[in-house]
């Protein structure tokens, strides 16, 4: 992926966005590069009529690109189609701000365009795990915010703002601004509430009380970490790379290099917020890389700076280009059985040569009624004799009933048993099974 330019958002409260020497800034795609998108406003066309026509455009490009599944190594060109006209959106209500503004423009909307951008970064995020990407959503999602853009008084401004400040709550815990930005976000959502219980009908009113408590839940069992080192490498507390143990050479068969992670998780009343659980929250840091490129080594950034402003080139060199990238993470919240094994399949038929890929499994285990023990190296190399056509005994006895993690509830064809990883052990993989009958997918690790 090419890097990610800086992006500047400064400005004044009155909303004009202009960079330090008075020109106007705009959103840049990895796609693009250095490139920039044309402004509008050219050709002998109005520029309120073309800025009306590009917002529908481009809601409905938005669509498409929250619509997109978030694995696959390939992007989709949506995605730069849908920062070509976001970008252009941008430098027109900075290049015509008066006229549109006389044409009815207001300032919600300019907070839901960066808004936006924000939401495709942190959408390219998922998909490419480059932490530089969620750092330039914070920078756009902590203008909006700064800026008051969602205060404006409108019909449905306030599930707007609901909705803006809990993405951007969401942005700020993966990136570990727990001192100052979550607690924050956190407040905000929930006074906004209690003043919106009147407008809110009453179905809205309920989804949004739920939210307030996933988040309540989710930072009071995360709190044990605030003061703790963080969950990624980081060169102020682990050691140099180069000075990790390796494998020796004459053990070593080959170099294999993590690439990929599935992070998958499926616990009944667990502790959450959105679509990430607390266990996939902390196994998607430990991914990771912290910030401890030669800007922040020379200018002592800290990725717990929450003072939200886009110094320059802070994106330029936030890592170290010595470090090898962040595996490609997929999370999967509740999926089921098909989907899981469907995006497994996916990412082990993308899966570069010499790399590996981590699947993370965390769910409630049934254990077999057979007596089965720890062992289970012969069973799972023996599960593979009930597809033989010419075997007439029943294989749905008590007996035979395997240890199995649940994808559901517990009916019908939600569970994963140690069999269904075997087919996927042609490609490295290392499995970490977060349940109670973990012992049974031992012999599946060490096939992989």
């Amino acid at each position: 992926m090419t890097p990610v330019s800086s992006t500047t958002v400064q400005g004044n409260s009155g909303g004009g966005e202009r960079n330090a020497s008075g020109g106007a800034t705009m959103a840049s795609s990895p796609q693009q590069g250095q490139g920039q998108a044309q402004g509008g406003g050219g050709g002998g066309v109005c520029p309120a009529e073309q800025f009306w026509s590009l917002l529908d455009k481009a809601d409905r490009r938005f669509a498409r690109v929250r619509d997109l599944p978030l694995f696959g190594r390939q992007e989709p060109a949506e995605y730069g189609k849908a920062f070509r006209i976001y970008t252009q959106l941008w430098r027109m209500q900075q290049e015509h701000r008066h006229r549109l503004l006389d044409a009815g423009l207001r300032r919600w909307q300019v907070g839901e365009i960066a808004a936006r951008i924000a939401h495709l970064y942190y959408s390219q995020y998922q998909r490419a795990s480059d932490t530089a990407l969620l750092s330039e959503a914070f920078v756009f999602y902590h203008a909006v915010l700064d800026r008051a853009y969602f205060l404006d008084d409108h019909l449905g401004a306030s599930t707007k703002h609901l909705r803006f400040l809990a993405r951007f709550l969401l942005v700020a815990l993966i990136l570990s601004r727990r001192a100052q930005t979550v607690p924050r976000l956190a407040g905000q959502i929930r006074s906004l509430l209690d003043e919106s219980k009147k407008t809110l009908q009453e179905a809205d009113y309920r989804e949004w009380k739920h939210v307030v408590q996933e988040i309540t839940r989710f930072l009071k069992a995360d709190s044990p970490f605030m003061n703790k080192r963080p969950l990624r490498y980081s060169y102020a507390f682990d050691p140099p790379p180069e000075t990790l143990p390796t494998i020796p050479p004459t053990v070593k068969k080959r170099g294999l290099l993590l690439s990929d992670a599935i992070l998958c998780s499926y616990y009944h009343n667990e502790v959450k917020f959105t679509d990430l659980t607390l266990d996939t929250f902390r196994m998607l840091q430990c991914l990771e890389w912290e910030p401890c490129g030669s800007f922040a080594q020379n200018n002592g950034y800290s990725a717990h700076d929450e003072s939200g402003q886009n110094h320059p080139n802070l994106l330029k060199d936030l890592r170290d280009a010595a470090l090898p990238p962040n595996p490609l993470k997929t999370v999967l919240y509740r999926p089921s059985v098909p989907h899981f094994l469907k995006v497994l399949a996916t990412k082990c038929e993308e899966l570069p040569l010499n790399t590996m890929m981590l699947i993370y499994l965390s769910a409630a285990g049934e254990v077999g009624s057979s007596g089965l023990g720890p062992d289970t190296s012969e069973r799972v190399v023996n599960s593979f004799s009930q597809f033989d056509i010419s075997n007439t005994r029943a294989v749905t006895s008590k007996e035979d009933k395997e240890p199995c993690l649940w994808l559901g509830c517990r009916e019908g064809s939600n569970c994963i048993y140690p069999c269904d990883m075997i087919p996927f052990t042609r490609r490295p993989l290392f499995l970490v099974i977060d349940s109670n009958i973990s012992y049974a997918f031992k012999a599946v690790n060490s096939w992989g």
